[in-house]
């Protein structure tokens, strides 16, 4: 039971013993008190002045004098201007620590029974994976596990893109400028050899802009199945595919499934066929097949080329229909920058006049771009962040800053390696996801790294700072209990305050889509901490019931950051 249930049926309580009357407890307006007041939560009196009869200022006293009298976790009131400010004692903090601490599952929301599938990532087979990859990567992760806490049963899914034009591209710049050269040959991992073959088209296209109609023929040909065009493809993809899986492992990202277009593709076009049948689309004399979304606001949108071929909306459209027909989806997240808007809200709209009643289903999570001081990045012309270098350059910062620091001594150099990589990617992943995803961000590596301030590894020092408490408490043979006799200090009960925030903020970031909540709610409670280790001798209180209560706080936001961090992927480590 939360602080606001529990106020509510006490209200609701002394309602019926003031008033005689019965009134729901749900129907009480209770939050959080404002900071400029006293009191911990604030119950609205106006809307019971039809039972009181009496004026706002009178009724709350009432109230609040019948609770403050009648409920030992209630120690005090006032009213200002016809709002209620209650105050709960050290005994009710107490208890609700206790209970926060007996709940194995906290934070952990019940199961909703709704099926959510989550698609992120979806790269395309002709270049290496990239910062603004790695924004939308640790986005869709994340959002994924902060859905699964909420109580969905989430489905992560990608679609490789993996056909078309720009794949093409690739390969007909290797067929014309390799000379049979090979990731192994050139000691290039995959992604970023078949990246240059990408990079090199440009640089052939700007000689002679007529190279475009022969790529487009090796796309038809393709689509015709040719041996040949069809036997390139493979070997170029698989060279990609085993690059991303070196990627993705580095990151820690997984996917339930994967879709890839040459799979879906087809699929699109047999709803194109339906399209015209239905009346919902129209061929052009070129043999190409519009949807007309004009009296929507909006132009009309190709859906198959005049030569056959399909264009990105064709597999999409495809695609929505095998996932809500195989998965039985209550909700389906596409996880793709707000470059994409335009492309997401002629989707769901194809999708309405062809019939499908879970059209309005689909939601797509827009996020800003990565930028950085120079700019944004442009794949064609080779200037991107690359994935792997930036993980690269990530434990190296990591690894410099904490010699620097002093304070790795006793750890082998694998134990030293292994936290070198924990600590770069958690200042990655965290100062990305901190930032709500709508905002365009800047990203600056040497910022992210630093051990004090709102970043990742400040979060993981405190985990490590906490954990080390813990041991030197054991090692002197000290245990943590909350007996009903704690008396728990205004610091104390202000970090307990952020512990039962926990699920709130969890349900909060999840109707948001907004790891972010999570990840400055993690900062929130590694910054009070910290204060409150600055204040509070922990270790050297004499009282042992006082230091059983606080080792067995300290231990509970642990265990909280622990999760918190977790939904964003990034790992706490024990020493630091």
């Amino acid at each position: 039971m939360t602080p606001e249930t529990f106020l509510a049926s006490k209200a609701a309580q002394a309602i019926k013993e003031l008033y005689g009357a019965d009134i729901e407890a749900s129907s009480l307006q209770i939050s959080v008190t404002r900071k400029e007041f006293e009191g911990d939560f604030t119950l609205v009196v106006f809307p019971l002045l039809r039972i009181s009869h009496s004026t706002p200022d009178n009724t709350g006293a009432a109230i609040g004098g019948w609770l403050q009298t009648n409920v030992p976790e209630i120690s005090g009131y006032n009213v200002v201007k016809g709002f209620l400010n209650i105050s709960l004692s050290v005994l009710y903090w107490n208890e609700l620590l206790r209970s926060i601490v007996s709940d194995k599952d906290f934070g952990t929301l019940p199961s909703t029974g709704r099926n959510v599938m989550v698609e992120f990532s979806s790269p395309n087979t002709n270049k290496p994976l990239h910062l603004g990859h790695i924004r939308n990567n640790l986005l869709g992760d994340s959002v994924s596990k902060l859905l699964k806490a909420a109580g969905e049963n989430v489905i992560k899914t990608t679609l490789v893109n993996d056909r078309g034009v720009h794949i093409c591209k690739s390969m007909y710049a290797w067929q014309k400028r390799f000379n049979g050269a090979t990731p192994e040959s050139t000691g290039k991992k995959g992604d970023h050899f078949v990246g240059d073959c990408y990079v090199e088209f440009a640089k052939m296209e700007k000689e002679n802009p007529d190279v475009i109609n022969d790529v487009h023929e090796m796309l038809v040909k393709w689509e015709a199945g040719d041996p040949q065009v069809r036997a390139l493809w493979e070997t170029m993809n698989s060279w990609v595919f085993a690059g991303f899986d070196q990627t993705y492992k580095a990151l820690g990202i997984t996917f339930d499934k994967t879709y890839y277009e040459h799979d879906t593709y087809l699929l699109g076009k047999e709803l194109v066929a339906k399209g015209i049948e239905m009346g919902a689309f129209v061929q052009d004399p070129d043999n190409s097949v519009w949807c007309d979304l004009t009296d929507d606001g909006l132009d009309r949108k190709l859906v198959l080329r005049s030569d056959g071929t399909s264009v990105y909306i064709t597999q999409d459209l495809g695609t929505a229909e095998r996932r809500f027909a195989e998965n039985n989806l209550d909700s389906h997240i596409y996880v793709v920058g707000n470059e994409q808007n335009y492309h997401f809200q002629v989707l769901k709209l194809i999708l309405s006049k062809l019939g499908f009643a879970w059209a309005d289903q689909i939601f797509h999570l827009s996020y800003g771009m990565v930028e950085l001081p120079e700019g944004k990045m442009k794949s064609r012309e080779g200037t991107v962040v690359d994935a792997d270098d930036l993980i690269e350059k990530m434990y190296e910062e990591a690894k410099a800053t904490s010699e620097e620091s002093g304070k790795l001594e006793g750890l082998s150099e694998e134990e030293k390696d292994r936290l070198y990589r924990m600590i770069g990617l958690g200042a990655l992943k965290y100062f990305i996801i901190k930032v709500d995803p709508k905002k365009t961000m800047l990203f600056n590596p040497k910022e992210s790294i630093d051990f004090n301030g709102n970043t990742g590894p400040f979060i993981q020092y405190t985990h490590a700072r906490i954990r080390s408490i813990l041991r030197k408490a054991q090692q002197a043979g000290i245990s943590g209990d909350v007996a009903a006799e704690a008396e728990l200090s205004p610091k104390e009960v202000r970090l307990v305050k952020l512990l039962n925030l926990y699920p709130q903020r969890i349900a909060e970031a999840a109707a948001a889509l907004s790891p972010a909540v999570i990840a400055n709610y993690a900062y929130e409670v590694a910054k009070e901490f910290n204060q409150y280790y600055h204040d509070t001798p922990i270790l050297k209180e004499e009282d042992q019931t006082l230091l059983s209560m606080r080792l067995v706080l300290i231990d509970t936001l642990a265990s909280v950051l622990v999760k918190a961090m977790g939904i964003l992927g990034i790992e706490l480590p024990d020493r630091m």
